[in-house]
């Protein structure tokens, strides 16, 4: 598996459905949906949602927690709490919560607020903790797995995503390698 390169086990985004970043909030809400009834009755192998700009490229991936995000404009404007948890400084998140009145009044204008949302509008490309290229080992993938805890590695050739790596199928790849070895029971 070491040598096995990201392209071996990628999805090409061909194979995905998409969303134009024009689209409303309320379209990119329904489409989840969709993707989802669709992928849990078979008639799609894909639930993940790509989204492609004007011209047809794809730009990203759209998720329910972005759609959330996309609620909330006030997470633009700092930094994550994971970034504060890297550096042993957790209790500064509460406070930060607090300043920036994340979620203050979650649900008092949710219909206001979804209304004049389009995805271009909060969508972001993905960083660089979730790109890989299609010729990086799937040892790279499984750092980024790991130390992100993504469910998804968007993939590029040069500067243009062209699939997508999904952890469940790096795993289910590895529990196969591993069941074929021979492993011997510790001694006494």
């Amino acid at each position: 598996m070491e040598n096995m390169k990201v392209r071996d086990l990628m999805i090409p985004t061909e194979k995905f459905p998409r969303i134009s970043c024009s689209a409303t909030f309320y379209e990119a809400l329904m489409a989840l949906e969709s993707a989802q009834k669709k992928y849990l009755s078979g008639e799609s192998e894909q639930r993940i949602l790509l989204v492609e700009d004007e011209e047809g490229k794809v730009m990203g991936k759209l998720s329910p927690i972005d759609l959330l995000r996309g609620l909330e404009t006030n997470y633009n404007r700092m930094d994550t709490q994971k970034i504060l948890s890297r550096f042993g400084l957790d209790y500064i998140w509460k406070s930060m919560q607090e300043d920036y009145q994340l979620w203050g009044n979650p649900f008092e204008d949710l219909c206001r607020k979804a209304g004049g949302l389009r995805i271009k509008n909060f969508i972001k490309s993905p960083p660089e903790g979730q790109r890989v290229s299609v010729d990086d080992t799937l040892v790279k993938c499984f750092h980024l797995f790991v130390m992100n805890r993504h469910d998804a590695l968007v993939v590029l050739r040069g500067d243009e995503i062209v699939g997508l790596l999904i952890f469940s199928d790096v795993y289910k790849r590895a529990a196969e390698i591993m069941k074929e070895c021979v492993i011997e029971p510790p001694g006494p």
